[in-house]
């Protein structure tokens, strides 16, 4: 059997994090290359037999060898709430790879739209993700021989303080002011670990057996395994904190004029917290409400509820 090379990018993060923990009981360590900004935090894979490289999405001549000899590739997003230049980023990596001789990509997108195969979101967050999965299909037209899937991954739990106001269980205030009243569609949360797994499942099933893999050219979804509104996300967080803590509708521009929100929202020392508030603008048309079984399946087990999650999180 031939070598089947698979590449995670960046695979120091988060999700990376994941799925690099779960692909390596998976698939041959000596066929895996994991790249990362920071090379040094995977120690532990590299020992493992895993090949280690440095690249950085903002280092143009990091990625130019990065995914030399990568068959397939999965590509996490550039991390932050930025459009024009998050789209130019992964527009890059993804052309690099393609001419490095990468003939297959797994992108990391992000779980807005509601259905998978809804190809619009009102989210300003969701603009890139929808550029990269766009140009993702070009570039099968320009490249014979190319494909892709793309992995909506849903909001993970411990995202949640993007959506608080950076509420802190450990440190709790009363009152968590957000441009929504918590009501409506809510979220399918689902925990950030999971979803590497769950991507690691999908690597491996198509590394193994790639001619039934049936998700070629496709969008598909990642998500928890049901759905909490805001106003029970915040009494679950409140019984964590061990106090009452309630939601405060204020408006969009008082969102973006608190102090933590424009902290946390700079991103090349420009304040997105305005533009963030497009994402409960979603959340009210039930974009991050779906959902699906997918994940449920290539786990083997029900998805871990937000509760637990956080609770594990916190303890």
């Amino acid at each position: 059997m031939s070598t089947h090379t698979v590449a995670v990018f960046p695979a120091s993060g988060g999700i990376g994090g994941g799925t690099v923990k779960h692909l390596l009981p998976r698939l041959p360590a000596k066929d895996l290359i994991f790249i990362a900004r920071s090379p040094q935090k995977l120690e532990a894979e590299s020992n493992a037999g895993a090949t280690v490289r440095q690249a950085d999405y903002d280092d143009d001549d990091s990625l130019e060898h990065a995914f030399d000899g990568v068959h397939t590739l999965f590509l996490i997003s550039y991390a932050s709430a930025e459009h024009e230049y998050r789209t130019k980023r992964h527009q890059l990596a993804i052309d690099t790879a393609i001419r490095r001789g990468v003939k297959y990509i797994f992108y990391g997108s992000l779980g807005y739209g509601g259905r998978p195969e809804t190809k619009e979101s009102v989210a300003h967050v969701m603009q890139a993700h929808l550029d990269t999965e766009r140009y993702l299909d070009e570039s099968t037209h320009r490249h014979p021989g190319f494909e892709y899937t793309v992995i909506r991954e849903g909001l993970y739990s411990e995202s949640y303080p993007l959506y608080t106001s950076f509420f802190d269980p450990r440190r709790p205030s009363d009152t968590i002011q957000i441009p929504h009243d918590g009501s409506g569609p809510g979220i399918a949360w689902v925990k950030r670990e999971e979803l590497g797994e769950g991507t690691a499942e999908l690597l491996a099933r198509f590394v193994k057996n790639p001619s039934a893999f049936t998700y070629r050219r496709q969008t598909i979804l990642l998500s928890g395994g049901r759905t909490l509104t805001l106003e029970e996300t915040v009494e679950i967080l409140g019984k964590l904190a061990k106090r009452p803590v309630r939601l405060q509708t204020i408006t969009e521009d008082e969102f973006a004029a608190l102090p933590q929100n424009q902290q946390n929202f700079t991103y090349h020392k420009t304040d997105h917290s305005k533009l963030w508030t497009s994402t409960f603008e979603a959340f009210r048309r039930g974009e991050v409400a779906y959902v699906d079984p997918l994940l449920k399946g290539l786990l083997g087990r029900e998805p871990e509820d937000f509760e637990t999650t956080i609770s594990r999180q916190l303890s």
